[in-house]
């Protein structure tokens, strides 16, 4: 298995991995930029060229991970002789609920209900390049964004208002998103500014970063829940995904695959595929593929072409068994020594080492592209988290320059982290090259599983002393692999060593929802229950202790309180615990109190209540919050309690829901789920937080009903 590097730099730290649509988009899906102009409504305001819709072609291939932004008004904003407003970003809807986020912020900040908001999302020909929707970056980067465009478009109708009338600001109000004079009974609406001959040039200025913002305290529609703008179409089965996608003339694909990571293909016969009738037999140096009229058809070819290929064996590969201690042996540089070795022996230590296995994001729609060229153009249909990355990709791949390449994300749902590199999108466009038709590539459940990245794995050794009052003294915790993410401690510790060390991991690995911090915070809140019971301490008041930060001890509290941590503690049961966890990362704060109940006999265990407390600063969406913290923690569940790859001789040996198994209904225990609002800060991300302390709670309810440390994810008794 050829070793991989992190995809991606989520900004600094995270640099180390890393509709509605429009109607148009999901029915024909051919947006032509005459049809995209022709579709926002008759008296547009906007005669701007589209290299400035959808960035300057010089910049628009330097945004990676951050993006390069809106580069003007009109960019962001645009105004419909019939009212309607349109607002464009590079974000994608992916089940994270950032269509109605942004709409709520754009609806918000220029005085509209979100019904006259339409806005369109990833497609490269159309919208800024707002970066990957990736570690929790939408709320706290691009919702910022949208308002500032959304907030200078409102200026600018004030201001066009206020010359028409020749009037200044103060004597005209902003009410009900149209400019009222009271005094002379008139009003001004975005209607009004799309006809006004002049808001063309006004609109092509650029986006000031000091625009006065709608304060939190004003908020009228930021801060209520809002629902999907599309929801109607995505519950009816109107809504087009991915793998809907149809293109006239529009063949299937199919690559062959390698019977284990890292063989090499020494010769295929072709000619039995190519006998069976429309099959098209592509051979492009040691990439070998079939298309054909039907997805049946496509795969009965490719099953003949795999019968007909010779390979050469995969060297000796490690298996999952193997992982950890080939993980340890190929860190770079060794694994560091802890530097406080010395004052070890001054008090109580402690030292243990945690594994956490590779996993898959497992999600409901497997890899799909459609590609299609055309007057030498490339268009992708696909399901990414990146379409701008997946366009450089593209361009790269097949020597094109970034404006040769278009990208559409329809809303799909649920990538985990899993879908920001273009291997399955160049695999179609390479099949529609050689087919000189449309192609559509829909990844198998097996193939998902086994050539898909991976979530790391990690060996994490923590060791630690306590003084003569029961408090941390010292601190060594290293992360072998899965990355820095949440490596440092939120506890307050006098003398402490947090680092991140690279290994060569056997599998490919990359993005998944909280990342490293799944490992990190599952290891560190593990060990912390580990050095309360060494110190005779409860495990709440042992945190507490060691916390300064007010959000992680308001989190803390909330669960703690609301699960009844004291009083469900206290109670001595030999098949039911409790225990608890918390954390933060990318800017938000969680803490998790669970009741296991175990099966000795059976070597089992059911988790039978969840009480999360969550908090992201200022709520954008209390409805699509929640919902965004009830699937983290039924994911965080997953991980938890079954989910991990078994690998050996270069083959993944659990490919298929039915071997690898996330949970199911009967696997729901009760969730009790509070948020805190916090209106004096800044709103930060909430996808991957709220998973984080799911795994160390259910594992410490464990640890405090056995006394046996548990040591790996997932969890299981011993």
């Amino acid at each position: 298995m050829k070793p991989s590097s992190f995809e991606n730099s989520f900004a600094e730290q995270d640099a180390l991995y890393y509709s509605e649509s429009a109607e148009c988009a999901q029915d024909g899906f051919e947006l032509s930029r005459r049809s995209f102009v022709k579709g926002l409504g008759a008296g547009l305001l906007l005669a701007v060229s589209y290299p400035a819709l959808a960035q300057e072609s010089g910049s628009r291939g330097r945004g990676g991970f951050l993006g390069s932004g809106a580069q003007n008004v009109a960019a962001r904003i645009h105004l419909g002789s019939d009212g309607i407003i349109t607002v464009l970003a590079g974000k994608v809807e992916g089940g994270q609920g950032a269509r109605a986020e942004l709409s709520q912020a754009a609806a918000e900040e220029l005085g509209v209900p979100v019904s006259q908001v339409r806005m369109i999302l990833a497609d490269t020909d159309l919208v800024p390049d707002d970066g990957m929707t990736a570690g929790s970056g939408t709320t706290p980067r691009t919702v910022p964004a949208v308002r500032q465009g959304a907030a200078t478009a409102r200026k600018l109708l004030v201001e066009a208002a206020c010359v028409q009338w020749k009037l200044v600001p103060t004597a005209v109000e902003m009410r009900g998103g149209k400019v009222v004079d009271e005094s002379g009974g008139r009003s001004f609406t975005y209607a009004d500014l799309a006809k006004d001959p002049v808001a063309a040039r006004l609109f092509q200025q650029a986006i000031p970063s000091n625009v006065e913002l709608i304060a939190v305290s004003e908020w009228k529609t930021m801060g209520t829940p809002v629902l999907r703008p599309n929801a109607e179409s995505i519950v009816t089965g109107v809504h087009k995904y991915p793998s809907d996608v149809v293109r006239p003339g529009m063949l299937y694909g199919k690559v062959l695959r390698a019977p284990a990571y890292s063989a090499k293909l020494i010769s295929v016969d072709p000619a039995a595929a190519k006998s069976m009738k429309d099959v098209v037999v592509v051979q492009d140096g040691v990439f070998t593929g079939v298309v054909a009229p039907t997805s049946f058809r496509a795969r009965t070819a490719l099953a003949a072409l795999a019968g007909a290929a010779k390979w050469e064996p995969a060297p000796p590969q490690p298996s999952s068994i193997e992982l950890f201690d080939y993980l340890r042996h190929n860190a770079e540089g060794g694994v560091p020594q802890n530097p406080f070795a010395d004052e070890l022996a001054q008090g109580k230590s402690i030292r243990q080492t945690y594994h956490v296995p590779y996993i898959q994001h497992a999600p409901l729609e497997p890899r799909t592209a459609v590609a299609e060229w055309s007057g030498g153009k490339l268009t992708v249909w696909t399901g990414s988290q990146n379409p701008f990355g997946i366009r450089r990709e593209l361009a790269s791949a097949f020597h094109l320059s970034e404006d040769q390449v278009r990208v559409v994300i329809q809303d799909f749902g649920g990538a985990f982290g899993g879908k920001h590199t273009a291997e399955y999108a160049v695999e179609a466009a390479r099949l529609a090259r050689a087919a000189n038709k449309p192609v559509s590539l829909r990844w198998t459940r097996e193939e998902e599983f086994t050539w898909a990245y991976f979530r790391p794995a990690a060996v994490i050794d923590a060791e630690a002393s306590l003084n003569a009052q029961g408090k941390i003294a010292t601190w060594h915790f290293i992360n072998i692999n899965s990355g820095p993410n949440a490596v440092d401690t939120p506890y307050s510790v006098e003398k402490k060593d947090c680092r991140y060390v690279p290994s060569q991991p056997p599998l490919r690995h990359g993005s998944y929802r909280g990342l490293a911090a799944t490992a990190n915070n599952f290891a560190r809140e593990v060990f912390m229950d580990e050095l309360a019971a060494a110190a005779h301490a409860d495990p709440l008041e042992f945190r507490l202790a060691h916390i300064e930060n007010p959000r992680l001890r308001d989190v803390l509290e909330k669960a703690a309180n609301e699960f009844h941590w004291k009083e469900r503690a206290a109670k001595k049961a030999s098949d039911v615990a409790v225990g608890m966890a918390c954390g933060t990362e990318k800017g938000s704060y969680v803490a998790a109190c669970v009741e296991v109940e175990l099966d000795r006999q059976q070597k089992s265990l059911r988790v039978r209540h969840i009480c999360e407390a969550f908090e992201c600063g200022a709520i954008v969406n209390p409805a699509n919050l929640l919902s965004q913290v009830q699937g983290g923690i039924i994911m965080g569940l997953g991980a938890a309690l079954r989910e991990e790859m078994q690998f050996q001789d270069g083959k993944i040996l659990n490919a298929s829901f039915g071997k690898y198994r996330v949970p199911r209904f009967q696997d729901m225990p009760e969730l009790d789920v509070h948020l805190i609002n916090r209106p004096d800060l800044a709103s930060a991300g909430a996808g991957e937080t709220p998973i984080i302390a799911v795994a160390p709670a259910i594992a410490n309810a464990v640890f405090r009903a056995t006394g046996v440390s548990v040591k790996t994810m997932p969890v299981r008794l011993v």
